[in-house]
């Protein structure tokens, strides 16, 4: 059993963690979450919404928002093959094309 004080510090504890993480389950990131989400500086954030290279919301041209799914998308629309798939693709291509790889 925890003591009082080791129950009190393990719940502070607790309650850091889910602060901390919460907008794991938000919807809408303010700057500072997506760029914790992404794991990636606040510098870098507003170098790709400058670039608009990321989708992102500036409801009444102040602060800037995301939406969790869109950064979702993004990060995982630059798919990179790896080299077994594009030596099957080209292998396919070529077959179909009546060439022998």
């Amino acid at each position: 059993m925890y003591s009082n004080k080791e129950f009190k510090k393990k719940l502070e504890n607790i309650e850091q963690m889910l602060q901390k993480g919460g907008f794991r389950f938000k919807n809408v990131l303010s700057l500072q979450e997506a760029a914790e989400y992404l794991q990636t500086s606040k510098a870098q954030l507003y170098k790709l919404t400058s670039e608009r290279t990321i989708p992102f919301y500036k409801p009444n041209g102040k602060k800037i928002y995301f939406k969790r799914d869109e950064l979702d998308e993004w990060v995982f629309g630059s798919r990179v093959s790896p080299h077994h798939e594009i030596d099957a693709e080209a292998s396919e291509y070529l077959l179909k094309k009546g060439r022998v790889a």
